[in-house]
């Protein structure tokens, strides 16, 4: 077979993966996270994207599987590295595993990614990072970054704007 038929019949994987890739967002979202397993790695093993990968650690941890997921993310970023979501997944499972420092570089490059919808994410996740070891200027800035990347997409993002506001209380009292 010649390269460029090989290169065809892959690329003519894409479209029954992207379809996997579907069904499994939709099986996480009702709660059916093995069956949605199976289908991200059906849509891995036809045509792997960064996407699939990440989604698939998303899917992992909500099985309390944060280091396969952090493993999965890693996959998706050697895929393609401005994609923003595994970095900020990282960092995310970081903190959820109690390695808040470590999730510090993983979301800067978050903040830094080019291919991402949702930059606020990172922000947040970095402002709590920053409010777990009482650095609450940083935390503030952080938060107030998120409630700015929110509203460039026209979202209201409250987890961020509560944080905010609980931060400016602390820093006030702090001061008074």
């Amino acid at each position: 077979m010649l390269l460029a038929d090989a290169m065809l019949e892959y690329r003519d994987r894409r479209p029954t993966a992207e379809r996997f890739f579907g069904q499994a967002f939709r099986l996480q979202s009702e709660g059916r996270f093995a069956d949605a397993e199976d289908f991200y790695r059906r849509s891995i093993a036809l045509y792997p994207t960064s996407e699939a990968y990440t989604f698939l650690g998303w899917c992992l941890s909500f099985q309390d599987r944060h280091e396969e997921a952090i493993q999965l993310c890693k996959r998706g970023i050697e895929l393609d590295p401005e994609y923003g979501n595994p970095y900020n997944d990282i960092g995310a499972y970081l903190i959820q595993l109690g390695r808040v420092e470590e999730a510090i570089p993983w979301l800067e490059r978050a903040k830094a990614a080019r291919r991402y919808d949702c930059h606020h994410y990172p922000f947040y996740n970095l402002g709590r990072v920053f409010e777990m070891l009482g650095k609450f200027d940083e935390a503030l800035r952080e938060y107030r970054g998120a409630i700015d990347r929110a509203k460039e997409r026209n979202v209201e993002y409250r987890h961020a704007i509560t944080a905010a506001a609980r931060v400016e209380a602390i820093l006030k009292r702090s001061r008074a």
